[in-house]
C-alpha cells in the first residue's frame, strides 16, 4: 500500500501541482504486478509508483529509465505524456513518475489487433539515435544476443521454481535452440528500432479516438521490432490479462503480422521479414524463463500481494498454465511443425 501521504507532498513539489492534498488521490484497484497507479482527481494524471521488490535495478536508476522510456516514445503519439519524473527519497523510497491518465477501454482481441499493430508501427518508426545517444535505454544492436542474454540470467530460476519433467526438457532444448541461433546469426544485419519490450494486449487501452495508447512504456529499448509484434501475438501474452485474455487462432496471427507489415516502410518489412518466425521463438523462450523466475522470486515469496486476491489467483494460474508440459507443447507445434504456416 502506497504512503499517499508522502506522495501528495512529493507531488506538490510537481510544477502545477502546488496544491494538491492527500485527498485528491484515488488508488486505483490493482492492474498489473510491477506499479501502484494513483489518478490525481480532476487533474487528468496518473502517478506510477514502482513497487517494492519488484525492481530489477535500484529505483535510482530505475526512474530515469523509465522517464527516458516515455520521452523516447511520446513522439509516436501512441503513448502517455509525461509530466514528471519524482526521484526516490526516504519518505518515496521507489520514486514516482506523473503521467497523463489515457480515458479508454481494453482493447478487443482480436478484432482490434491491427489498432496494436499501428500502434507499434508507429513507435518503430520513431529515429533511432546513434549508439552513443541510446543511454540509458538499454541497446541490443544485436537483438539475438541482446536477448539470450535475458533468457539466460532467468533461465537460472528453472531449479526455485520446481521445473521439472517435459517441461524443464522442453525449455532446455529451446535454450539449446536459442544458443545455436545467436552463433549462426552473429553479425548478421537485423533491423533496429525503439521497442517497447512488453506488448501483451493488456497495456493498451484504446481512446476516443479509436487509437491504441501503450501505457506500460518502461521497458524501452533499442532492438528487434520483430520481438514486440512476437510478444503481442504469443498464447503467453494474449492470455495474461484478465481484461483482454484469448488464445487467437493462427489466422488471427497471420492477420496481425500482415496488417502491421503493410503499415511501414516496403524496404523495412523486406528486411524484417526473414527474423519474424526465429525472434518469435525467442521470445517465446524469454517470456516463459520469465515466467520461471517469476514463480520463484515473486509468487515463491508472496510479492505479488495477498494470495487470495482475485488478481493474484489469476496470475497464479497464468504462470501454472505457461509452464504445464502441455501448454509448451502445443505453443512449440508452431515452430517445430513444417506444416505449421509463419508469421510475415
Amino acid at each position: 500500500m502506497p504512503d499517499l501521504a508522502a506522495l501528495a507532498r512529493a507531488l506538490a513539489a510537481v510544477p502545477g501541482l502546488a496544491s494538491l492534498r492527500k485527498a485528491d488521490l484515488e488508488l486505483l484497484p490493482t492492474k498489473g504486478i510491477a506499479h501502484d497507479h494513483v489518478r490525481l482527481a480532476g487533474r487528468g494524471l496518473i502517478a506510477r509508483l514502482p513497487r517494492p521488490g519488484q525492481l530489477a535495478i535500484p529505483p535510482e536508476r530505475y526512474i530515469p529509465y523509465q522517464e527516458a522510456s516515455f520521452r523516447r516514445a511520446g513522439p509516436s503519439g501512441h503513448t502517455p505524456r509525461l509530466v514528471a519524473a519524482i526521484a526516490p527519497s526516504p519518505a518515496l523510497p521507489s520514486g514516482a513518475l506523473v503521467i497523463q491518465e489515457i480515458a479508454g477501454r481494453a482493447p478487443r482481441i482480436p478484432a482490434e489487433l491491427a489498432l496494436i499493430a499501428e500502434c507499434l508501427a508507429r513507435i518503430h518508426g520513431l529515429p533511432v539515435p546513434p549508439p552513443d545517444r541510446r543511454a540509458p535505454l538499454a541497446d541490443h544492436a544485436d537483438a539475438v544476443a541482446g536477448t539470450l542474454a535475458v533468457i539466460e540470467r532467468q533461465v537460472l530460476s528453472l531449479d526455485p521454481a520446481g521445473v521439472a519433467g517435459a517441461a524443464r526438457a522442453a525449455i532446455e532444448d529451446e535454450l539449446a535452440w536459442a544458443r545455436g541461433f545467436a552463433r549462426a546469426s552473429a553479425g548478421a544485419e537485423q533491423p533496429v528500432a525503439l521497442v517497447a519490450s512488453d506488448t501483451h494486449p493488456g497495456n493498451y487501452l484504446v481512446d476516443g479516438s479509436g487509437r491504441a495508447i501503450l501505457v506500460d512504456v518502461e521497458k524501452m529499448l533499442y532492438g528487434s521490432p520483430a520481438i514486440d509484434l512476437a510478444h503481442a501475438t504469443l498464447y503467453t501474452s494474449t492470455t495474461w490479462d484478465i481484461d483482454t485474455g484469448v488464445a487467437l487462432d493462427p489466422a488471427d496471427v497471420a492477420g496481425f503480422y500482415r496488417d502491421y507489415l503493410a503499415r511501414i516502410d516496403p524496404a523495412l518489412a523486406r528486411r524484417l521479414g526473414p527474423w519474424l518466425a526465429p525472434m518469435r521463438r525467442l521470445t517465446w523462450l524469454r517470456t516463459t524463463t520469465w515466467a520461471c523466475r517469476f514463480k520463484a522470486e515473486i509468487l515463491g515469496r508472496g510479492a505479488a500481494g495477498d494470495p487470495g486476491s482475485p488478481y493474484v489467483r489469476h496470475v497464479s494460474a497464468r504462470i501454472a498454465d505457461f509452464l504445464d508440459p502441455a501448454t509448451i507443447a502445443r505453443i512449440r507445434h508452431e515452430w517445430l511443425d513444417d506444416a505449421t504456416p509463419q508469421p510475415g
